[in-house]
């Protein structure tokens, strides 16, 4: 809780699993609103900001939700270090996805509290961190198993001759202008550098927007 006298900074987060219960008319966000309002001033707190996740479901992954990953940039950028919901199911009704979030959360050294007063990031109750544990070591494993599979599809690839990773050369982004430049390298006679450029913008197709196509650069022998 916080100190007597002396009022600390905390954010809101919200979230409504239902777009029919989202909008000016609904009352989803007002009721949460109000929960954590009245919490903070009863236990000190000062709202300075406030996030929310509408029609975004309970079992919904955190790091896929905007306003989670708003509150996320928002405490890293100006320190503040409370978190206050309404009650643990606005934050998640997915244990895996409860204790991952709050997990991120403690990790930046955030306390999240309910509005009736629970403290979701005490780690005083050993069943809370054995399952969080086993939420980080489960969020480990998917990661590793998506970070093989992604190199198992570029080795596939690269095994077939297709390009998996670095810029396009200009062949593959201008192909056009590569055979183009061929072309003209190989006419005989010779093209001045005067026509070999009218020749390399009669043939360049027209940029998107309408504008003229790039230039080519010829360099005179």
């Amino acid at each position: 809780m916080a100190r007597k006298g002396k009022l600390v900074k905390a954010v809101a987060y919200m979230r409504t699993s239902s777009a029919t219960n989202v909008g000016a008319d609904k009352d989803s966000d007002k009721r949460q609103r109000a929960a954590v309002a009245a919490f903070a001033k009863r236990a000190g707190f000062e709202i300075v900001g406030e996030f929310y996740d509408p029609a975004v479901k309970g079992e919904d992954r955190i790091e896929t939700r905007p306003g989670f990953a708003a509150l996320l940039d928002r405490i890293e950028g100006n320190g503040v270090r409370v978190v206050i919901i309404d009650e643990i199911s606005r934050f998640a009704r997915d244990v895996l996805t409860q204790e991952l979030g709050i997990l991120a959360l403690i990790k930046r050294g955030v306390t999240v509290l309910t509005a009736s007063g629970d403290d979701l990031t005490n780690t005083d109750d050993p069943m809370k961190v054995f399952t969080r544990q086993i939420a980080g070591a489960f969020a480990q494993l998917e990661k590793a198993r998506l970070v093989a599979k992604l190199r198992v599809a570029r080795e596939r690839k690269r095994a077939e001759g297709g390009k998996v990773e670095g810029r396009k050369t200009l062949a593959e982004s201008r192909p056009n202008a590569v055979a183009l430049a061929c072309e003209l390298s190989e006419q005989r006679p010779r093209l001045s550098l005067r026509a070999a450029r009218e020749r390399a913008r009669s043939s360049a197709p027209p940029a998107s927007g309408g504008s003229s196509p790039p230039r080519i650069a010829f360099t005179p022998e």
